[in-house]
């Protein structure tokens, strides 16, 4: 099954309407994508807790790393940059971290808030190489500026 991003986008703007928290908003997130689409077998979410450090917030999917430097890993380089990585080969990335050993590709997204403050990273493993689309890249892009666009304004 291949994720509907009009259907995605509408059923996470009816959950999370109203809501600020944002553990609850990444744990509703991380579960309504991971069981959009069967290309994603990590769906999760790295909170910034301390300057230059990731650690792991709700996700879906085997277990996680628990915590990753902005230094490392596609995540930290998500983080490092504010860019969003879309990784075809984990194996080609340069410091990848496997917290998986049957990750190929990977897709990992900045997630800031309303503020503009960098909050995490919204990271997508796939066990399929090439998984990820800049389709998929700037629809979930979308998604989590418009969620996490209602936190911090407050």
């Amino acid at each position: 099954m291949r994720v509907d991003y009009a259907t995605l986008s509408k059923t996470v703007a009816a959950l999370t309407v109203g809501e600020t928290d944002p553990i609850a908003l990444m744990a509703t997130v991380a579960c309504e994508v991971h069981q959009s689409d069967d290309r994603f077998d990590w769906t999760g979410f790295y909170r910034v807790v301390a300057p230059e450090l990731l650690k792991i917030g709700p996700y879906q999917g085997g277990h996680g790393c628990l915590t990753i430097p902005f230094s490392h890993g596609v995540c930290g380089a998500a983080a490092r940059s504010g860019a969003v990585q879309l990784v075809a080969d984990v194996e080609a990335f340069a410091d990848h971290i496997a917290c998986s050993s049957s990750t190929r590709s990977e897709l990992v997204l900045p997630v800031r808030d309303g503020a503009g403050r960098l909050i995490g990273v919204f990271d997508i493993d796939s066990d399929l190489p090439s998984a990820f689309t800049e389709q998929d890249a700037e629809a979930l892009t979308a998604i989590l500026d418009r969620v996490f666009g209602q936190v911090g304004t407050g």
